[in-house]
């Protein structure tokens, strides 16, 4: 039996199936779309520039009051900020665990403020591909 279908215009009518791309791959092409929208914007910009600084702080103040590695405490200011905080380190001075209590509601605020200004770029994008 010959399977090839004869009418062109059949094809037409046969309902295509649209890939789904898997939810993960989907955020994070959202959040590189986000990205390149606010990469020139000033005020993220600034938010960026003030983010990495407060990780360099960090970094340097945990390598020399802890005394940890310099992978160590940048691992220890990422984890801590992103509110991971696995555990594994801890601060054990002192003044590492004041510095630590000011460097979490500095840092969890500033990339709350980062997050979100990439959600406001992401959010006028898509308003303006509706217009």
């Amino acid at each position: 039996m010959d399977k090839t279908i004869k009418n062109p215009k059949a094809l037409k009518q046969i309902p295509m199936r649209p890939t789904r791309i898997p939810p993960f791959l989907l955020a994070i092409r959202q959040f590189g779309l986000a990205f390149k929208i606010v990469r020139n914007d000033p005020a993220f910009q600034f938010l960026a520039l003030i983010t990495s600084g407060v990780l360099g702080i960090g970094t340097f103040f945990y390598h020399f009051v802890e005394g940890w590695g310099w992978l160590d405490s940048f691992y220890f200011c990422v984890i801590t900020l992103a509110t991971v905080g696995y555990g594994d380190f801890s601060p054990h001075t002192v003044l590492g665990k004041l510095f630590t209590i000011g460097y979490i509601f500095l840092g969890i605020g500033l990339l709350v403020a980062v997050f979100t200004r990439l959600a406001e770029a992401l959010l006028e994008s898509q308003h303006k591909k509706v217009e």
